[in-house]
């Protein structure tokens, strides 16, 4: 069975409040879930203190176990210094200029 640490939505229409709950990665993301374990309020200010809470000592359990997070939960436990920073590439380099338009741009820079 793989564990994950994910967000459940919670909240109403437009105004949405997260739980982040133990579960199977087979379960569906509102549906059944082992443990919850934190809560995610995205509707407040980044730097306001009931935005992300967490229940440390269960989440190092959890990891402990062998629960992976997801990517926006990993991104919270590595604010928190519960695990390592993930490391995410700034720009996809699929989107990124292709040969031809950046010697356009290079010819339009020169030129101007």
């Amino acid at each position: 069975m793989g564990l994950k640490i994910r967000l459940a939505r919670a909240g109403a229409k437009k105004r949405p409040y997260y739980h982040i709950v133990i579960a199977d990665s087979r379960s569906p993301r509102d549906g059944r879930f082992i443990e919850r374990v934190g809560s995610y309020n995205p509707m407040l200010p980044a730097e306001h203190a009931d935005r992300i809470r967490l229940l440390n000592e269960r989440i190092t359990h959890w990891v402990g176990e062998g629960a992976l997070p997801t990517e926006r939960v990993a991104k919270f436990l590595g604010h928190a210094g519960l695990i390592p920073m993930p490391k995410y590439n700034e720009q996809p380099t699929q989107s990124a200029p292709k040969k031809k338009a950046q010697e356009r741009a290079k010819a339009a820079a020169s030129a101007g």
